[in-house]
């Protein structure tokens, strides 16, 4: 490495460089601010450029950890995940309670019960051939992976 030179990131004009790479990163997806300043510092942005970044974003409409919330937690109901379930991944995204309570409000729109019992129903039906206790095993495992409470998976494997 003798001659090269090593570009260092703490040149006058790393901010522009910082907020290309966060634009370029919330181009694909949105993100919450706790993921895209991980990802700002594992770019190797010094931690306080990439929070002068993440509050430049925030500042100007860019970045809403609300609006982040309440898109996760739509493209979530959909696949369809359990509200236990989509709540570890806010945890994990390092969204605010408060945020993540506001964004689970979709409670009343929203009935748990119907949909395990439908995916329950599908998913024992794939079960064919496999003794009926280890079938509903199977799917009372496979509806807690999906992050439903307990007792809802197992009123309704029950029923099966």
């Amino acid at each position: 490495m003798k001659g090269q030179r090593v570009k260092s990131l703490s040149s006058p004009n790393n901010a522009e460089k910082a907020r290309a790479y966060a634009f370029l990163l919330l181009k694909f997806c949105l993100r919450s601010e706790k993921e895209l300043l991980a990802r700002l510092k594992q770019k190797g942005f010094s931690p306080e450029l990439s929070l002068s970044t993440v509050n430049f974003l925030r500042d100007k409409g860019f970045i809403d950890d609300r609006v982040f919330a309440k898109v996760w937690v739509t493209s979530r109901l959909k696949r369809p995940y359990g509200l236990r379930r989509i709540k570890q991944e806010l945890v994990a995204k390092g969204l605010d309670e408060e945020i993540i309570e506001d964004s689970l409000c979709v409670k009343e729109n929203y009935s748990e019960s119907q949909i395990v019992s439908q995916l329950a129903r599908q998913r024992f039906s794939r079960q064919k051939g496999i003794e009926p206790q280890k079938a509903k095993a199977r799917v009372y495992a496979y509806l807690l992976r999906r992050g439903f409470s307990p007792d809802i998976a197992s009123d309704t494997v029950k029923q099966l």
